[in-house]
């Protein structure tokens, strides 16, 4: 009887402890955030998927800076340029620190990794090798008949489905000369198009991405509830870890026995970090050698990819933006040969087709969550320390308010000098000191890989019907279904295809 005589008092308590909460919210000059906020849960119960859009969503009701609590961590959200701004510019080295999730322990080497680490003396060597040895301009140079013989090969598969009229899994086809590019570069090897025991390795490299992916894109309540489980994300990751780890340390193995054969040029990027091993062994680690890698085949293989398949996707729906793309590389490279990474330079309007497709569909749409090493001020809000910091890049590059018509293909709004009025309006390789490392690489494979099928071959709808554009779930934006189309070789390519 005297239970129910309180229960009577719930109606008013809940209401009085949301307004003290969100009173106390505003007095210490916090951003904006949702008011029906949890226990426990905190704003967890406003996620949905895709994860881009349901934040997209959030900011457009609360503003550009959100803070949310999402469970047991505090989290700000930021999808105006200006914020990011802040954030990647003004405090980029108080964001340079990554937030401790279960990804970043298990997938992440420790927190050791490139992309895991946060901000110190041993991300910035890590940086320094990436940007300098691994991925430098020289390096890239060094290795661009990779890339250029391994788009022959694409072209040639091409060619033999255009006679045989069949229809190509573009998925398939972008991923698979996208991954050989990547690893021959890496390790010196390729799988596909090559004898069954390469295609078998081919095969278990897949899934290990596949399964990278997927756990990533997981909703990891370990993350976030602590007290309930993971419902069995963290043995899958243990568990994955452990073949990446035996995948990579296989190939290292490989390469070091290639060093000892023939002991001349370190031709690969393995051979390189092995050479580098010789006179630093304490710190050139293979565990090293096997995160860095890991860290450019997982990034370098599925995002280059999923943008082309974009790309190709938009151009099927907008056959005039095909055409004209076809114009432009019939008059600066013409139909005598296929075209060169040398050529990307004088093809703007291709540039431009690359550029708005990553506008639309960035292969990153949520950028990896920064964490804040000290209290700082974005926007005019007290942010403190520890704070997880989500940047939707998505949201800031498909914004009415940031581009005209957002939602419309237009690569011609790229053949001016500013599109969209300012950097922080686009970053699809993200901004500040962790931007993407692999910018440059992704660019050269986007501009060869997809100005080869648009110089050799016309391109028709599957059944005619427009390409279904849905998106599906993951951290790289993939298509909710895979890209089937038709190829037909173009009459003005017929010589060059005769002879690739």
């Amino acid at each position: 009887m005297e239970h129910s005589h309180y229960l009577i008092y719930l109606p008013l308590i809940i209401p009085l402890f949301i307004f003290t909460k969100h009173l106390l919210h505003k007095l210490q000059n916090l951003p904006p955030s949702p008011l029906l906020r949890l226990p426990f849960l905190g704003h967890l119960h406003l996620l949905k998927n895709p994860l881009h859009r349901s934040l997209a969503a959030i900011s457009h009701r609360h503003g550009p800076v959100v803070l949310l609590h999402l469970g047991s961590r505090r989290v700000l959200l930021v999808s105006s340029p200006s914020a990011a701004d802040d954030c990647l510019s003004k405090n980029d080295i108080i964001f340079a620190n990554r937030p401790r999730l279960l990804v970043g322990k298990h997938l992440g080497y420790n927190y050791t990794s490139l992309v895991w680490s946060s901000y110190g003396d041993h991300w910035r060597n890590l940086r320094k090798v990436s940007s300098l040895e691994v991925l430098s301009a020289q390096r890239l140079q060094i290795l661009q008949g990779i890339r250029v013989d391994e788009v022959r090969t694409m072209v040639r598969a091409l060619n033999r489905a255009s006679e045989e009229r069949k229809l190509v899994d573009m998925k398939a086809m972008f991923f698979e000369v996208t991954m050989n590019v990547v690893m021959r570069m890496i390790a010196g090897k390729a799988y596909y198009g090559r004898s069954a025991d390469k295609k078998e390795e081919g095969r278990r490299f897949r899934e290990i991405v596949a399964e990278t992916m997927r756990l990533m894109a997981a909703s990891n309540k370990g993350d976030y509830l602590p007290w309930l489980g993971d419902g069995g994300v963290e043995k899958r990751m243990v568990e994955l870890h452990r073949e990446r780890d035996s995948f990579m340390q296989e190939l290292v193995e490989e390469c070091r026995m290639r060093r000892r054969s023939y002991g001349g040029e370190n031709k690969t990027m393995i051979e390189m970090l092995l050479a580098l091993q010789d006179k630093e062994p304490e710190y050139y680690t293979d565990e090293l050698i096997r995160s860095l890698m890991l860290s450019l085949l997982i990034a370098g293989t599925d995002t280059s990819s999923g943008t082309m398949e974009w790309a190709l996707s938009l151009m099927l729906n907008n056959p005039h933006v095909l055409k004209k793309a076809q114009a432009e590389i019939d008059g600066q490279v013409g139909n005598a040969r296929l075209l060169d990474e040398s050529d990307l330079a004088d093809l703007p309007y291709l540039r431009s087709i690359i550029s708005e497709t990553l506008r639309m569909y960035p292969a990153a749409p949520l950028l990896v969550p920064h964490e804040s090493s000290a209290e700082c001020v974005v926007r005019g809000y007290r942010v403190p320390a520890g704070t997880m910091l989500l940047v939707n890049v998505w949201a800031i590059q498909n914004d009415p308010g940031n581009w005209e018509d957002a939602a419309e293909f237009r690569p011609e709004r790229f053949e001016v000098s500013d599109p969209g009025g300012g950097g922080w309006r686009r970053m699809p390789f993200g901004a500040g000191r962790r931007r993407c490392p692999g910018e440059a690489l992704a660019m050269r494979i986007l501009g060869l890989g997809l100005g080869a099928v648009v110089q050799c071959f016309d391109w028709e709808r599957e059944g005619g019907k427009l390409v279904d554009m849905s998106e599906g779930g993951g951290v790289s934006l993939p298509r909710a279904a895979v890209l089937k189309a038709y190829c037909r070789e173009r009459s003005v390519a017929a010589e060059l295809l005769s002879k690739i």
